[in-house]
């Protein structure tokens, strides 16, 4: 398979990070759609996407739509909808893609690729991400730190040749784009590698409005991040995943790659959006219960959010 495919490439939900890929593979010379918020599109087709990192500054030509059957005739999907919209989304696309269409799931929780292929026929490649942006204002996509993809097949997929050639063509396009690609052996493990950092990270970075640097700098917050942490390592030992021995320490170190982003829990909250905390600590709430795994740390940050949630004004589609 050669990349011909994908010179036609789509993104459905194109937020921060969604803006954020599609701008970088965009600036590279690959034709991208960005599918998303109409204030956002609107603002692209006026001006293009005003692209900021470190201290680089540009615009960038690319094509914006509110309108999902844009993905039609698309090679490759970056598919970077937030969690609780998922199905939702999948099945809106899924009458417009073209068969050999592959669907990249760029997106945070563990069950996002299962759930996508309940909608669609094509694969559904997971991809993690370890980078962070926002929107400050329509139009303009900032990185704030991070930058590197991890993709992977799921273990039902393993061992097919072709699917291996795939990922290095996958890489390959992203490589190209400046962005740094690592092709997982067992990405049910990265998966939930992420997993654990969002349920670090994400919750604790909303309720204090804080980045990543401020939170791991504090030594009470740091503990409660570890607690989140223990309890999801905990959770995945009895699935029978064994994450890295190391996996605590390194979840640490996450902030010195992003020491001034802030989690897409907190960029929901000050939007008054919905957030994904179903997906991230309660998920592991879930599971644990199931489990027989006591998760009172997950479980008081999942409840916390909630409760931060209906302070706010939510906006759908907004």
């Amino acid at each position: 398979m050669t990349n011909r495919i994908w010179s036609n490439i789509s993104v459905v939900g194109a937020g921060a990070l969604g803006s954020y890929f599609g701008g970088m593979l965009a600036r590279t010379g690959h034709q991208v759609t960005l599918i998303g918020r109409r204030a956002h599109v609107d603002a692209i087709n006026r001006n293009g996407l005003l692209f900021l990192s470190n201290d680089r500054e540009e615009r960038i030509s690319v094509s914006a739509t509110t309108d999902i059957s844009a993905v039609a005739g698309a090679g490759l999907v970056l598919f970077c909808v937030k969690s609780l919209d998922t199905e939702t989304a999948a099945a809106a696309m899924t009458p417009h893609l073209a068969p050999d269409a592959i669907v990249l799931s760029l997106q945070n929780g563990v069950d996002n690729p299962e759930r996508i292929g309940l909608h669609v026929r094509n694969q559904v490649i997971p991809v993690l991400v370890y980078a962070g942006a926002n929107i400050p204002e329509p139009g303009t996509v900032r990185h704030t730190g991070g930058g590197n993809i991890v993709i992977g097949q799921l273990k039902q997929f393993r061992g097919d040749e072709s699917g291996r050639r795939q990922l290095a063509d996958i890489a390959a396009l992203f490589t190209g784009a400046g962005v740094a690609v690592k092709i997982s052996d067992d990405i049910e493990v990265d998966l939930w590698t992420k997993l654990l950092m969002n349920c670090a990270y994400n919750a604790i970075s909303a309720l204090g409005d804080a980045p990543y640097s401020r939170m791991v700098a504090m030594p009470e917050v740091r503990d409660v991040m570890l607690d989140a942490a223990k309890e999801v390592v905990a959770v995945a030992n009895a699935k029978g995943i064994r994450l890295p021995d190391d996996i605590l320490q390194s979840a640490m170190k996450l902030a010195d790659a992003m020491p001034q982003t802030k989690s897409s829990t907190a960029q929901d909250i000050a939007k008054g959006r919905a957030t994904e905390i179903a997906h991230l600590n309660g998920y592991i709430v879930r599971e644990g219960e199931a489990l027989g795994v006591a998760t009172p740390v997950n479980r008081t940050l999942n409840a916390l959010i909630k409760l931060l949630e209906q302070s706010r004004t939510v906006a759908p589609g907004s």
